[in-house]
């Protein structure tokens, strides 16, 4: 078959791209990591910049053993009809139709949680352990484990019931029908997790009232944003990474600040993280992204409305159709794993299209908020994260949805002098 060559092409070269682009990274971080970016100086020790180096160095490596352990378990699945295998024996416990199908996902989606968890959790209790950052505990790690496999079931079985009887039954054009209800699915899971989701895995608790409540107020009103409240979570419980997001939509948007954030910053530093949070919203970056993720869904059911009535498409990833088209669960099943391979090679466009994001953010921000505060929130956040000064051209250019530091550093300086 050929597109088992094309497939296998495809997924060699990004293999091999994701190894050269992670071993320029590497030599990047360690052939500078002697010497702090000139700027940064007086900002960042020597030995803060060493340990940046060898974090960016260990996560590579770990994260290119999980990629190609994740290849040769895709391999498996396809090429050595591990999937067809899962399928042929679930048909000895299920009648042949949307309730086998549905157990065929989730197999396979179990599987891929089981592979991926020695990774997860030696990231957790050794990398980030090593570097100072883990905060978790064994009992919570599992608990998170369990929390997230019960919400996929709880969520996920009601959505792919939805979805494979539109597949069997709503005709040749049930990709349009199924993508409504996915963009609707969306739309209200967005609006609910603030409420319904969130806090089954972390606290939330209003921000104190003081200074830090009365400038970000302001600021706020100064913006003309409207938001369900400021929120601090426990982030420290998990890790010393300190961040902040928005989340929900609508009128139902939440401000939430990691309490290491509250904890690092000064009040002013985090009123400007927060103004440059508010320029995604202002520039209408939430709204484009989202729109954005929307026409890729229809364009991805559209293609897999067609190659769900193409035999080729089964054959040549290991899998043989049922005779009576009852294919709805291998189709989706072979979808969601080959389509990864391809749309790989489409990342540098969306980070590109994030980085232009970030600038535009970060000019918001210093409109709002003197870019100085900024500029000293940044270098905190990249010392105290352990981030790269020095990423790789390329590398960066490919996977980075945020600008080098040097050059987001130095952007902000020219918006202040300006």
């Amino acid at each position: 078959m050929i597109f088992t060559y094309i497939f296998l092409g495809f997924l060699l070269l990004g293999l091999f791209t994701q190894f050269f682009l992670a071993q320029r990274q590497i030599r990047s971080a360690s052939e500078h990591q002697n010497e702090v970016p000139k700027g940064f100086e007086n900002a960042i020790s020597l030995a803060d910049h060493q340990k940046a180096a060898r974090y960016t160095i260990a996560k590579l490596k770990l994260s290119w053993m999980e990629t190609l352990t994740s290849q040769i378990l895709l391999i498996t699945l396809t090429m050595f009809g591990l999937l067809y295998t899962i399928h042929q024996e679930l048909l000895h416990f299920f009648a042949a139709g949307v309730w086998q199908q549905i157990a065929l996902l989730i197999s396979l989606s179990l599987l891929s949680s089981l592979v991926d968890l020695p990774f997860s959790w030696y990231k957790q209790f050794r990398l980030e352990e090593s570097f100072g950052f883990n905060r978790m505990t064994q009992q919570l790690f599992w608990l998170d484990f369990l929390k997230g496999s019960l919400l996929s079931l709880v969520i996920g079985i009601p959505l792919l019931w939805v979805v494979l009887t539109l597949m069997q039954g709503a005709g040749q054009y049930w990709w349009i029908f199924a993508w409504a209800f996915l963009v609707a699915f969306i739309l209200i899971a967005t609006w609910v997790a603030p409420v319904l989701i969130m806090p089954l895995f972390n606290k939330f608790k209003p921000l104190d009232e003081g200074d830090l409540k009365t400038s970000i107020q302001a600021l706020l009103d100064r913006c003309g944003f409207v938001s369900k409240g400021l929120f601090v979570m426990d982030g420290s419980k998990r890790s010393a990474h300190g961040n902040a997001y928005f989340t929900g939509i609508g009128k139902n948007k939440r401000i939430v600040f990691f309490d290491t954030l509250i904890e690092k910053l000064s009040p002013s530093e985090i009123e400007a993280v927060l103004a440059h949070e508010l320029g995604h919203f202002k520039k209408n970056h939430v709204r484009k992204r989202m729109l954005m993720t929307f026409l890729m869904s229809l364009i991805g059911l559209a293609l897999l409305g067609w190659l769900s009535n193409q035999v080729w498409f089964y054959e040549s990833l290991g899998v043989f159709p049922e005779i009576d088209g009852n294919n709805a669960g291998l189709a989706l099943a072979l979808f969601s794993l080959a389509i990864p391979v391809f749309t790989f090679f489409i990342t540098p466009l969306g980070s590109l299209l994030s980085r232009k994001h970030e600038f535009e953010a970060d000019a918001f921000a210093a409109e709002k908020t003197n870019p100085q505060h900024l500029i000293s929130a940044l270098i905190k956040l990249y010392q105290d994260n352990a981030a790269t000064l020095t990423p790789d051209r390329l590398y960066s250019a490919f996977y980075d949805s945020h600008p080098p530091a040097p050059i987001r550093i130095a952007h902000l300086h020219e918006l202040g002098a300006a």
